[in-house]
């Protein structure tokens, strides 16, 4: 069943949170500053990727433990947290208590499969058990219930002075039915929807019956929309990669085509044993990004947004960028921004 083109009722963006191996602490800032400033501009969400062993952020969620105290509306995302570096029991443990201390914003995107470089990192990881890790969904669905409630020890009680429960504490009402699940392929799309989990579509998807990206998301997000229990209403969040250049200096401009034009030779080719399709990065004014958005079949299936941040830019870059989003090419997606 076709859907019908949709109004964009959210708008978020996404950081990497890059920082500097001898000066850690100022590229946390910057993204934390960014996500202030994100919240002045009225967007409805800021997500955090996650990045281990690179100078990125490794802890989204300690870093949107601190953006929660310094922001009271923002939505408060991660896409993704990889599932094979976790420990659910403990991950539950902290994505309850930022949801709690952020007043019930946070909004946690997981995939799953093995961590990248397994090997080399396996005796670090997990010494005596990387063997007999169960990297698939079964380590997300238990997460799952373990943020719904579900009992994890047969004793609730008082022992001593100490009082005990049966599940993680703190529990948030609701979080359980706020994960997100990034997919990439027809079968772990397949798996979100009839699990109920909410749909994280990026600018990577797995080619399966032609080389044009819009052509495989739109079908992606079909396949999941037509999939789910909840059809159409099914939530679905798009991420490319937008750079608005109305109030950009020249020499930004250069240095964002030279961004673009850096990896454009990987579009409409697939990449690798997936056969990987990378979506190409818009750059233009606002008015030329929302026309080739417009023309698209993906977008015209979604109400959600969460546009990428380039990876290697200065904070005046982010700041200019965020405020041509938010102030031309989201009213020019039918959005109003948040007061």
């Amino acid at each position: 069943m076709a859907g019908v083109t949709r109004a964009l009722r959210s708008l978020g963006f996404l950081t990497i949170g890059l920082f500097d191996r001898d000066d850690p602490r100022a590229g946390h800032e910057t993204t934390l500053s960014i996500i202030e400033r994100g919240e002045r501009l009225g967007f409805d969400s800021a997500w955090l990727r996650d990045r281990h062993l690179q100078y990125g952020l490794s802890s989204p969620v300690a870093v949107l433990a601190a953006a929660s105290q310094r922001t009271s509306r923002i939505r408060l995302g991660t896409a993704v947290i990889p599932l094979g570096y976790e420990n659910p029991f403990r991950l539950a443990e902290d994505l309850a208590t930022v949801d709690v201390l952020s007043g019930g914003r946070l909004e946690p995107g997981f995939s799953v499969g093995p961590p990248r470089r397994l090997d080399e990192i396996a005796a670090a990881l997990y010494p005596d058990t990387s063997d007999h890790e169960d990297f698939g969904y079964g380590r997300l669905t238990r997460l799952r219930r373990f943020l719904a409630g579900e009992a994890v020890s047969p004793f609730a009680g008082t022992e001593g002075i100490e009082e005990y429960s049966e599940r993680i504490e703190p529990h948030s009402a609701g979080l359980a039915d706020r994960l997100w699940y990034g997919a990439g392929s027809p079968t772990s799309t397949t798996w979100a929807a009839e699990n109920g989990f909410h749909l994280l579509t990026s600018s990577v998807i797995q080619s399966t019956t032609s080389t044009d990206f819009d052509t495989e998301q739109y079908a992606q997000i079909r396949l999941y929309r037509d999939t789910h229990a909840d059809g159409e209403n099914a939530r679905v969040s798009q991420g490319l990669v937008v750079v608005p250049t109305d109030t950009a200096t020249p020499d930004q401009r250069r240095r964002y085509e030279a961004y673009a034009e850096s990896r454009r030779g990987r579009v409409g080719i697939p990449q690798g044993p997936r056969g990987l399709l990378f979506a190409a990065d818009l750059v233009g004014t606002s008015e030329q990004i929302a026309e080739q958005l417009q023309a698209t079949a993906s977008f015209a299936e979604i109400d959600e947004v969460a546009f990428a941040l380039p990876f290697d830019l200065a904070p005046d870059d982010y700041v200019q960028i965020l405020e041509d989003i938010a102030g031309r090419l989201g009213p020019l997606l039918g959005w109003s921004p948040t007061p």
